[in-house]
Formats: C-alpha cells, sequence, structure tokens
C-alpha cells in the first residue's frame, strides 16, 4: 500500500498487525522494559519493518532507538520515518546521497475527536476542510488534515532539530491529485541551496487508513553531500 505513495529510491515495509518473536537489539529492549505489552508490541513490529526496509537498500540489521523527541536514529548515510497506529506499522528508509528527509504518517480513516480540529487547523484550513467535505463527504478530510501535518513535522524535525506546531503550517490538500502542500508560516531550514518554504507530499485512504507521506529529493546539481 505505501509504496504506491513514495518514490522508487525510497524502500518500504508494513504491516497490519503486530509480528510474533520479533527480536530487538539490547538497547532497543531497553528503551521498552518498563512499557505497557501495547507498546512494546507496536516498538518491536515497527522496528522489524524499518529492517526490512533497511535490508531492501542492501543494509544490515541495525539498531534504531528513539533520539531528541522521539525521532528515530537511522543508521549513518540513512534516513527514514516509521509510524504506526492501530492495526498498522510501516516504515519508509532511503539513502541520503538520494533523500534529504521523508515524513510518514497512518492514521484510521475516521473522524477526529471532538475539539481536536479547533487546535491543529486555523481557519482558513477549516473552510477548505468544509469545502472538501461538502464535494467528498465520503472522506474525513480533517484526520487528513491531521496526518499531513504529522508527516510535516516528521521530515522538519530531521532537517532542524526544532518543535513545530500545528499552526506553524497551512496545509491544502488536492482531492483530485492525490496531494498536499505544507506552507510553512514560520522560517524553513535550506535545503538543495534554498529556504525551503513549502512541504509537498502525497496521500492515500485504503484498508480503512489514511497515510500520507512527504520525501525531498537530493538536488545533485547544487553540489551539496
Amino acid at each position: 500500500m505505501i509504496a504506491d505513495i513514495l518514490p522508487p529510491q525510497v524502500a518500504a515495509e508494513e504491516a497490519f498487525g503486530d509480528l510474533p518473536d520479533v527480536v530487538l537489539f539490547p538497547c532497543e529492549q531497553a528503551v521498552i522494559v518498563n512499557a505497557v505489552d501495547k507498546r512494546r508490541r507496536e516498538f518491536a513490529t515497527a522496528r522489524a519493518c524499518a529492517r526490512a526496509a533497511l535490508a531492501k537498500l542492501g543494509m544490515s540489521p541495525a539498531p534504531i532507538v528513539p533520539g531528541l523527541r522521539g525521532a528515530p536514529q537511522w543508521p549513518p548515510g540513512v534516513v527514514g520515518s516509521i509510524t504506526h497506529c492501530a492495526g498498522y506499522r510501516a516504515s519508509a528508509v532511503a539513502r541520503d546521497r538520494d533523500v534529504i528527509t521523508i515524513g510518514l504518517d497512518a492514521e484510521p480513516h475516521d473522524k477526529l475527536p471532538d475539539r481536536v480540529i479547533g487546535a491543529i487547523a486555523s481557519r482558513g484550513e477549516q473552510a477548505r476542510l468544509a469545502a472538501l467535505a461538502a464535494a467528498r463527504p465520503d472522506m474525513f478530510w480533517d484526520r487528513m488534515l491531521f496526518s499531513a501535518k504529522e508527516s510535516v513535522y516528521k521530515a522538519w524535525f530531521p532537517l532542524t532539530g526544532r518543535w513545530l506546531n500545528f499552526e506553524d503550517a497551512s496545509v491544502d490538500i488536492d482531492p483530485v491529485g492525490r496531494t498536499f502542500n505544507a506552507r510553512l508560516l514560520v522560517d524553513g531550514p535550506v535545503v538543495n541551496g534554498a529556504v525551503l518554504t513549502v512541504f509537498s507530499g502525497r496521500w492515500l485512504v485504503r484498508d480503512g487508513l489514511i497515510v500520507t507521506a512527504i520525501v525531498i529529493p537530493r538536488d545533485r546539481s547544487t553540489g551539496f553531500k
């Protein structure tokens, strides 16, 4: 499923449920030693997905422990993202010579809880969601907006090491092209030799899930390594 919204230089793996008997590295096991069973299972399955995705790049298994603000710490030369929600775990990775950053998020295709939309969406975004809902009432556009902003943050944080609030990006969803653009309302990082002002991504709704993804490829013409 996830491969449908990712470019060919990105490797991905997904699971529609927790995998049994996942072997974790000791440093990973230490992260969840006091966690509840649900958290242990989703953490382990997500790491299994990540290692399977890394294997598609020809890389050996490696530990992937959370770092600052929980961001996964990837092996040298790799960028990636991990997501999990009820009934779904996934990871997407790429060589950093090909891709600068990846943001990936999955959510249940269901309405957001009451009062959440006011905390994550501006008035302009809420007006655009209302127009989308009027045209396509079968879709939960509010949840898609939330997922898109989660993908934006996951793509943003490795580039900046800084928090990004929901109100710091304005998202516009294209219901026909199955894409979205997130215009930054704060100063963005320098990417491919220019200040980044917009994160562009793709979305997919299938099997009761919303999946959003952002991939920024490396522009080799800049000469950056």
